[in-house]
């Protein structure tokens, strides 16, 4: 009974923050919803025993991926106006993709309930489900993991070459120059008479 209310806490949260993410006038509140709709979906996780996944949800998305978000929609300079004159012209096609998403999760729906009754067994396995993920991440599929970290690494080098470009209005550092250069360079004695400004 408790898992049941629990259950239907976090849906009706999780549920309701994602509503409030699409109607929410300011931007930054849209990611608060967000970041609680993340937060209530790791409890729904919890409930089903994937503790792993439940983890990601906070760690990934709710602390860098959310995060970031923020930070984005805070930092920069987004004529939000401008964004919202489009909502009209763009209504009817949003429309039809929520009529096609309905129908789905309708027809998914149907075939679940006309389906056979599966009872839920309690799992036989005794290690747990982050270990199991874990022996077969790094046994059986390590050479796509490090294919992976790989070609996320070459878009990172990728990403920094294409950004990192050299400013003409930009004023280097020399360190060279700045060593060697004298003290009497730099400093100059000058007798200044009085009544007389200082000449540049």
């Amino acid at each position: 009974m408790i898992a049941l209310l629990a259950f239907y806490l976090f849906a009706t949260v999780t549920i309701t923050s994602a509503v409030l993410v699409i109607f929410a006038r300011n931007p930054v509140h849209s990611v608060l919803w967000l970041i609680l709709a993340f937060f209530n979906a790791a409890g729904l996780m919890l409930l089903v025993g994937a503790e792993f996944i439940a983890m990601l949800l906070v760690i990934v998305y709710v602390g860098a991926v959310a995060v970031l978000f923020l930070f984005v929609v805070m930092m920069l300079d987004i004529d939000f106006s401008k964004l919202r004159s489009g909502f009209n012209r763009n209504l009817p096609f949003g429309l039809l993709i929520a009529l096609v998403l309905l129908a789905e999760i309708v027809i998914a729906f149907s075939a679940h309930r006309a389906g056979p009754a599966m009872a839920a067994t309690p799992a036989t396995n005794p290690v747990p489900n982050i270990e199991a993920l874990g022996i077969e991440l790094y046994s059986r599929y390590l050479l796509p993991f490090e294919l992976a970290g790989f070609i996320l690494l070459v878009a990172m080098i990728g990403a920094i070459v294409l950004t990192h470009r050299s400013r003409g209005d930009s004023r280097g550092q020399n360190a060279n120059r700045q060593i060697g250069r004298r003290p009497q360079d730099a400093v100059k004695n000058v007798n200044q008479p009085v009544g007389e400004g200082m000449k540049l």
